[in-house]
This record gives C-alpha cells, sequence and structure tokens, in this order.
C-alpha cells in the first residue's frame, strides 16, 4: 500500500522527521529537498527510504544535525569546505553559492568538502550548476562497499560520478552513477522491503554470490566493468577524500546506521565556464546531442528521469504506507 503526497507535503515530512531527530531546521530543510528530489527523479534508494537511518545518526550524533558548514578560499577558485560532521547537504549547497561566480572569473573551479556525509543523487547537484550554464563533475566516496580487483577485503566505496552539461534551450545532459554494479540504496531498499536483489550485483561476506540483501551488505558490492570499475573507484577515492582530505572509505563508519563515529567522507566538485573556453561550447554539445537522438531508441541519460519528475510534480509521490509510518514514528 502507498500513500500519495505532495512534493511540498513530503518535504514537510522528512523536515519534520529529522528537527524531531535533534537536527537544526534549516539543515533538515536543506537534507528534506534533496531527499524528495531524488524521491520524486525515482532514486528510491537516495530518497525517503534514507530517513531513518538519517534520523537515527542525527540523534546517536553520529551526523551532528546543528553543525554549520564552513568555507574558506585557499586559493583564487578553490573553496575549501568543511562539512563539520554534519550532513552533506548544507555543505553543498555552499559549494554551489560559490561555484559559479569562481568559475566565471576563472574558468574552471573547485570545491573541496571534507567530514562529510552521504550525498544522495549526486546528479542533482552538477545538473543545478548546469542549468547555471556551467559544465560540472562530482566525484564522491562513501563508506568501504568493494574490494580491489581479485581481492575480498573492501577498500572503495561505491563512490558516484556524476557529470551535467548545459544544452541550449532545453534540460541539461546528466550522468550519474556509481561505481558498483548497481547503488548500494537499491540494496538497502531491497532490504527494507524484503525482496531478494538479482543475482551479480553483489558478494557475501566469504565472496560468494548472493541474491540476500542483509548478506549483500555484510560483503562486498561488484564494480562496474570488472577490474576497470576498481580503477575508476581509486580514482575517485583519490580526488575526494586523499585530495580534499576526507575519511579514506576503509577508514569510514557506515552511512547505514547509527554504530560509530561520524563517517566523515568528501565529496569534489569541479565547474567550468563554457564561455572561457571560447569553441561555441554550447551550440558543440547541441551537435552532438542531436546526433545521438537522431537515431531511432537512442535517448540522451536522463530522460527517463526528467519524465518520472514531471509526473511527481504533477500526480504527487506514492510513499509505501510502511516506510510514512516509520517516519511518522520517529
Amino acid at each position: 500500500m502507498a500513500d500519495i503526497l505532495t512534493i511540498p507535503d513530503a518535504e514537510m515530512v522528512v523536515a519534520d522527521a529529522l528537527v524531531r531527530a535533534d537536527t537544526a531546521p534549516g539543515n533538515a530543510r536543506h537534507v528534506a529537498a534533496a531527499l524528495v528530489r531524488a524521491e520524486a527523479d525515482g532514486l528510491k534508494g537516495h530518497g525517503l527510504s534514507r530517513v531513518p537511518s538519517y534520523a537515527a545518526q542525527a540523534k546517536a550524533g553520529k551526523v551532528d544535525g546543528h553543525a554549520t558548514p564552513t568555507l574558506a578560499k585557499p586559493r583564487p577558485a578553490v573553496a575549501a569546505i568543511d562539512a563539520a560532521s554534519g550532513f552533506a547537504y548544507p555543505a553543498l549547497a555552499l559549494a554551489l553559492d560559490a561555484l559559479p561566480g569562481m568559475a566565471r572569473e576563472s574558468g574552471l573551479a573547485a570545491a573541496a568538502i571534507r567530514r562529510s556525509h552521504h550525498c544522495g543523487a549526486a546528479g542533482l547537484f552538477v545538473e543545478d550548476l548546469a542549468r547555471q550554464g556551467l559544465v560540472a563533475l562530482l566525484f564522491a566516496n562513501t563508506p568501504a562497499a568493494i574490494a580491489p580487483w581479485n581481492g575480498k577485503r573492501a577498500v572503495f566505496g561505491t563512490n558516484p560520478i556524476a557529470f551535467a552539461c548545459p544544452l541550449p534551450g532545453r534540460e541539461p545532459v546528466v550522468v550519474d552513477l556509481s561505481l558498483s554494479k548497481v547503488a548500494r540504496g537499491n540494496i538497502v531498499s531491497a532490504k527494507q522491503r524484503g525482496e531478494p536483489i538479482p543475482e551479480g550485483w553483489a558478494v557475501d561476506a566469504e565472496g560468494r554470490p548472493t541474491t540476500d540483501a542483509t548478506a549483500a551488505l555484510a560483503g562486498t558490492m561488484l564494480p562496474l566493468g570488472d577490474a576497470k570499475g576498481t580503477a575508476l573507484a581509486l580514482m575517485v577515492e583519490l580526488l575526494a577524500a586523499g585530495l580534499t582530505g576526507a575519511t579514506f572509505a576503509a577508514d569510514a563508519s557506515s552511512f547505514l546506521d547509527d554504530k560509530g563515529g561520524p563517517p566523515g567522507t568528501g565529496q569534489l566538485i569541479l565547474a567550468f565556464d563554457p564561455d572561457a573556453f571560447g569553441n561555441g561550447a554550447l551550440d558543440r554539445f547541441a551537435l552532438l546531442a542531436a546526433a545521438i537522438e537522431d537515431q531511432p531508441g537512442a535517448r540522451l541519460p536522463g530522460q527517463r528521469r526528467l519524465g518520472l519528475r514531471q509526473k511527481a510534480a504533477r500526480d504527487g509521490l506514492a510513499v509505501d504506507a510502511k516506510l510514512l509510518a516509520e517516519i511518522a514514528a520517529i
């Protein structure tokens, strides 16, 4: 059974629950907006299913619901942001405020976030920058979930990469992918629903293939593209944690429970001003998009997400009644 919530009502439900869980109202609104946007886009593993674990972590002090992120500028085109062991979303908001002006001034700008937390649907943040005419990349490291190729002990997170590129007169191109075969949030959602997962997503703690979501969460995720996926995960780990001063995946506590100290993970966002490169970039982007869409059956990444977003805005969000009851009980 599902209940239907308007987007503003869903944001209020999430924000109120987080405030009850010892989170400052402003921070709760940032978190609620991000989770509801992900839910509307069909990314349920980064949507309302996260509220119970976020609330438990805020209550336990694993994430500081009252943290105020701070921004320093060690160089003209670099923003160094300390999320202060709070939720990632207020820190990401600081980055998104700072990057457009810096990128237009220098052509290219970076925001490095440390002592952070789960950043949810990473594509949303680069999309926001692309809507302002910028090309953007986001790298995030997450708690250990993927072993090196031929290894058995997880040292990389699922380590998402997100990219967005503006197109003239239409929605941006948005690419958002984790470096596991599926996002770990999909397995979390399957566990909450009591459902099995498909073969090939994960292995258990002994390295055996499994369709049991609980066993998968105790084991490791299988990488996208096999050995190539682990190479990309290493790259993201170095950028999002090594460069930013954040905690490496192997030392980060889980995003999924209230045990241990703050995860302290990191995010790195790069923003490019296409006009700085002087090559008519937006028109060139449009040419490539047209070459893809001219082919029957081919589409640009993110089109399904946009359709779901429009439907959610029109018809509301269908949210599992059991999950809503769990959120109401926080």
